[in-house]
């Protein structure tokens, strides 16, 4: 792996896919960018692993099986990106806006997001074994089938996400949000839910799909409210 303290850094910059084929094309193979612009460009396929880019700019660019396997994201932009089929493997995102973007069929293997903002973004059949979400807001998005298990699931804002099918089987949840998401067919076996927003969810809820879960005293006196009995 290159130095990273010898990889020269582009700044300010508007980069399109030819320009990009060019820098790719001359040594170091892996690139730093700062405050650049990528918006609307298509780089499909290229190779991109390595390269860290801060405070830049991926508004609907598109990505569709691009190799950015061990790339940095930091404080980026990327409003409706699409990275699908990409192989994200060991990627970081940190502080990124990545609202309505895509994922379907992405390699995330080992990619973290930390306080990242993921609303509507889609993550439908991506290989996302070690993925790691800490601190993002994931309102509304797409996270079916995916696997939690045994996870901490450190302050995920998961109001209104499809959940449908997901494995939460002995995570703990450390606040964040379920209100009003999609749970049919997920699983909480041994769950510790004590902390999470439960807002908006039945008592049939409950005893359809967190049996063998923890919930607070709290938590249970909400949800026993609903069928109109006083907790005294």
């Amino acid at each position: 792996m290159n130095d990273a303290s010898s990889v020269p850094t582009l700044t300010g910059e508007t980069i399109d896919r030819d320009r990009l084929k060019r820098l790719l094309a001359e040594p170091p193979a892996a690139l730093h960018f700062a405050q650049c612009d990528f918006d609307g460009a298509d780089l499909s396929e290229l190779d991109l692993r390595r390269a860290r880019f801060v405070d830049c700019s991926f508004a609907e660019a598109t990505l569709r099986k691009t190799q950015l396997g061990d790339t940095r994201w930091m404080s980026c932009r990327a409003r409706q990106a699409d990275f699908q089929m990409a192989d994200l493997s060991d990627a970081r995102f940190m502080a990124c806006d990545l609202n309505n973007t895509g994922w379907h069929r992405a390699k995330l293997s080992a990619t973290l997001f930390t306080e990242v903002k993921l609303t509507g973004a889609h993550f439908h059949e991506a290989q996302v074994l070690g993925i790691g979400f800490h601190d993002s807001l994931l309102t509304g998005a797409d996270l079916r089938g995916m696997s939690f298990r045994k996870q901490t699931i450190e302050r995920l804002d998961l109001s209104d996400a499809d959940l449908a099918g997901c494995d939460f089987r002995d995570a703990v949840f450390e606040g964040g949000s379920l209100r009003a998401a999609n749970l049919k067919n997920a699983r909480f076996d041994g769950a510790d839910l004590r902390s999470v927003d439960l807002g908006g969810l039945r008592i049939a809820h409950v005893a359809q799909l967190f049996k063998g879960a923890i919930i607070s005293s709290d938590q249970a006196a909400t949800l026993i409210s609903e069928l109109g009995i006083r907790v005294m």
